[in-house]
């Protein structure tokens, strides 16, 4: 039977077991939280106190949890960073708002203030509990484990018994059972002294750091990321500068010159569908076929970029986002004359890629009077139309195409220096061309047809040749390979430190006042656990097998051979 008592949660002893020295020192690197004491020290003092409590693991969680709640605005308001044009329309729509997140940096979180604020501090904070840890841990690796304390027991697991053994012969038995059981094990006077669990330590250590290397990428990564989005109709080419995208956003610190230099070619595009069943219309293959070069002077190169599947240039990667439509249209004059040939890239408005855009004619085209005017036309086009539901595409594949082209002419506003989207029309000042009705000319094209314009003003044609085009993200992330090693790191350090546990036992073996060895066997675990009096009674059979226990002088020596093994028995209230 052994005695035992209950220690503290942290694996120090309760209160009034201070005779267990060292053995009994707290089993982990965590700083003991002190009652709170204001210093009296004047600015030197308030430092000191200040640093401490930035480095406790209270304040350290606290940081961590105004950093998330400080990315929610992140998420749920538009970001000037991601997309001016919703920002903008959030203005508009909320003219009491807006003026109030601007004071208080929601439209750009991540660069404000107070985001950069919580955010060194959660760095400075992890960074101050880090270093003493390691050094103490480091410490602790160079030294030896703590001796056995007076009265053993004192601690949460304990098992005794007698034995004719040797207590020399006991201890050397000891020392290489526990070495063979992956201790670190050394004699100290009459005792074994062991400790095994390092790795506890060693994975609480590496999840903190691992939190800085996140920190440090994501960090890095806002800093220097790019990424911009190219729409390219087969046959056409891209160039990686900025003046080649359609929209592009980059980090703070990012410059032109960390562009990686490369251009390609969309060859081809190829997407095909689901013709039947519940999934008819999914896409089966999306895949575009490229050339492309790096640098100035480098050789042309075949490839195919999938959905997931990029190509990787340098730090660039090129991924394959949307895909669509470009029909051919020719616009003529009413001599005949062509101002206008060229594939016009619509929009999908659905999954079966029911697009819109704009047709827009800039220069050269002249009505029948003879004067300048500029033509527009709303474009509308289903690959697959089928009759009585003209709004919308029945498949995504080119099974029957149409076009429908709302045309109108005067000014489309192009000159005046205000940007516009290529793919709306600005009505301001346009006029729609009537039908002998009087109504706006709006005709259905199949491919090959043409569309007269009233009043002898020109054509537009309906090509048959009806190109595709893919949108393309070209996108650069530094320091997110840092962040997934941290983050994969982080994970095995958190399993670490919550799954391995970190224990002491000791064996002493001395010779009693009879003259007959007693064996005492005891555990320290850093909090109270099923696992350490069970392993404790585990090397305890093995070592009474080694060192069995000798007859009592009243006892019969036969009943003594019969008699169990030594039970180890945990404190009240510990896991059973």
């Amino acid at each position: 039977m052994s005695e035992t008592k209950t220690s503290a949660p942290d694996g120090t002893p309760a209160a009034g077991d201070e005779d267990l020295g060292a053995a009994g020192s707290q089993l982990s690197t965590a700083p003991a939280e002190d009652a709170p004491n204001l210093p009296s020290l004047g600015v030197i003092g308030w430092a000191r106190w200040f640093w401490r409590q930035l480095t406790s693991m209270r304040v350290a969680l606290l940081l961590l949890l105004l950093l998330s709640l400080g990315a929610i605005p992140g998420s749920l308001i538009p970001q000037t960073g991601i997309d001016e044009t919703k920002v903008a329309e959030f203005r508009k729509a909320h003219e009491t708002l807006a003026p109030i997140y601007d004071k208080l940096g929601l439209f750009n979180v991540y660069s404000s203030v107070w985001f950069s604020a919580i955010y060194i501090l959660l760095f400075v904070s992890l960074i101050g509990c880090i270093v003493p840890r390691t050094w103490q841990f480091v410490g602790q690796l160079r030294g030896r484990p703590p001796g056995a304390p007076k009265r053993l027991t004192r601690l949460p697991a304990y098992t005794t018994w007698r034995t004719e053994a040797e207590p020399e012969q006991v201890r050397e038995a000891a020392l290489a059972l526990l070495k063979k059981r992956r201790f670190r094990a050394h004699l100290t006077g009459d005792a074994v002294a062991a400790e095994k669990g390092y790795l506890r330590e060693v994975g609480n250590l590496a999840f903190h750091i691992a939190l800085i290397v996140m920190l440090i990428a994501f960090a890095w990564g806002q800093l220097f990321k790019s990424e911009g989005n190219k729409l390219v109709v087969e046959g056409d080419g891209f160039s990686n500068t900025l003046t080649q995208y359609d929209d592009f956003k980059s980090g703070s610190l990012f410059t032109q010159d960390d562009l990686d230099p490369f251009s390609f070619n969309l060859k081809n595009f190829t997407g095909t569908y689901e013709a039947s069943g519940p999934n008819k219309g999914t896409p089966r293959i999306y895949k575009a076929d490229l050339s492309y070069s790096v640098g100035a002077d480098g050789k042309d190169k075949k490839t195919t970029i999938k959905v997931n599947e990029p190509l990787e240039i340098g730090d660039s990667k090129v991924y394959l986002v949307s895909h669509g439509y470009a029909p051919v249209i020719t616009i003529r004059d009413g001599k005949g004359n062509i101002v206008y040939r060229d594939a016009v890239p619509l929009l999908p408005l659905d999954g079966n890629v029911t697009s819109t855009g704009a047709i827009k004619v800039m220069d050269g085209y002249r009505n029948a009077k003879g004067e300048r005017e500029q033509l527009g036309f709303q474009a509308f086009f289903l690959p697959t139309y089928v009759k009585g539901n003209e709004l919308a595409s029945q498949f995504p594949a080119l099974l029957n195409p149409v076009i429908n082209l709302e045309a109108y002419h005067g000014d489309l506003g192009v000159d005046a220096g205000i940007p516009q989207s290529v793919y709306q029309l600005n009505k301001k000042n346009l006029k729609g061309f009537k039908d002998a009705k009087g109504a706006q000319v709006r005709e259905n094209l199949k491919p090959g047809e043409t569309m007269k314009l009233p009043n002898g003003a020109g054509t537009v044609t309906f090509e048959k040749e009806i190109k595709e085009w893919a949108g393309f993200q070209v996108a650069r992330q530094p320091g997110s390979g840092w962040a997934l090693a941290g983050s994969l790191a982080a994970i095995f350090g958190l399993a670490a430190s919550l799954f391995i546990q970190r224990r002491r036992v000791w064996v002493r073996a001395a010779t009693g006042s009879d003259g007959v060895t007693v064996v005492e066997m005891a555990g320290l675990g850093r909090s109270e656990s099923a696992k350490v009096p069970e392993e404790l009674g585990d090397l305890a059979g093995i070592l009474y097998e080694q060192a069995p226990g000798a007859p009592d002088a009243e006892d019969d020596p036969a009943e003594s051979e019969a008699s169990p093994d030594p039970q180890v028995v945990p404190a009240e209230g510990a896991e059973k």
